[in-house]
């Protein structure tokens, strides 16, 4: 994640206290999906889109940057795709895992601390 994504995350969430839980945020942030219950169904829709759509659109883009270099999210985000989901949904959830991270990262003022070494990406690409 660069400057630009940083500081607007900062400056839209404002003090990250304020939020009880990591779910609270990306509710905030729009990055959870709509429910649409009746009676005894429940059914979950496209994100809410409330919130700021600026700082959404960063998040979506630096999350495509970081499932690049993270395993972790790169897992993720082919787990989605390979069951022929769209993409785009895969790149909002690796947006709101990049929320939940830097939530974390803020409420406990540490830096960030990746789980994998970023030496070899499980999904670095050998020549043949």
């Amino acid at each position: 994640m660069g400057p630009v994504t940083a500081l607007a995350f900062v400056l839209v969430t404002g003090d990250i206290a304020r939020f009880r839980r990591s779910k609270n945020l990306t509710s905030y942030l729009g990055l959870i999906p709509r429910e649409e219950s009746s009676g005894t169904r429940r059914r979950l829709g496209a994100i809410s889109k409330q919130g700021n759509t600026l700082l959404r659109i960063l998040l979506v883009e630096a999350g495509q940057s970081a499932a690049r270099c993270d395993p972790e999210l790169w897992c993720a985000y082919q787990r989605l795709c390979c069951k022929k989901q769209h993409t785009g949904i895969g790149k909002v959830m690796v947006a709101r895992k990049l929320a939940v991270r830097l939530y974390w990262m803020l409420k406990q003022q540490q830096p960030y601390r990746p789980a994998h070494a970023l030496s070899s990406p499980s999904h670095s690409v050998s020549a043949a």
